[in-house]
């Protein structure tokens, strides 16, 4: 079942089925050289299905891990999610991933941008945030390009695969989407 549709994109919720072609980018090292994660064993791209399938159930559900589908074809090409982070304050973050065959087509600002759409217009967020890698500057301009403004420049923010990471703070408030 597609939750959002864009001009060439359905996001729709994961399924079972979808795991071959989640893994075939969520195991490249090239794609995910700037997550926190992967590359993923075969295993633990199963677990992220599991995990977000079973966070369907919430009630109210507060997390939503999207597949991201070409309207045209059908084909899987990435993932991405917007979570409530704070539901007191209204408030959750985005984020996504695309397999390279597709990288340099707009796909991650389509999407993201209907993720935006879809955290204010259905979920009611005041304020929906993300953070990237400071060296990953082709992330950075899709959260410039889907309404986000640059908020801060985190030091040391994360520790991810044996070191520490610095990112980039990004931020779109309700009345900047208006």
């Amino acid at each position: 079942m597609k939750l959002i549709e864009t001009e060439r994109l359905f996001l729709r919720d994961l399924v079972a089925s979808d795991r071959h072609s989640v893994h075939e980018y969520a195991s490249e090292p090239a794609v995910v050289r700037f997550m926190e994660w992967g590359p993923n064993t075969e295993d633990e791209t199963i677990e992220f299905i599991e995990r977000s399938i079973s966070a369907r159930r919430e009630k109210p559900r507060r997390n939503f891990d999207l597949a991201i589908v070409l309207k045209d074809t059908g084909k899987l090409i990435g993932a991405c999610g917007i979570h409530v982070s704070n539901p007191e304050s209204r408030e959750g973050w985005l984020g996504y991933c695309l397999n390279r065959n597709f990288w340099g087509k707009g796909y991650a600002t389509e999407a993201a941008r209907g993720l935006v759409k879809f955290g204010f217009e259905k979920l009611n967020l005041h304020r929906l945030f993300a953070t990237c890698n400071t060296k990953n500057l082709a992330s950075a301009h899709v959260l410039e390009k889907s309404g986000m403004k640059r908020e801060g420049h985190l030091r040391e923010h994360k520790w991810s695969k044996g070191k520490w990471r610095d990112s980039y703070l990004y931020a779109i408030l309700e009345q900047d989407w208006k």
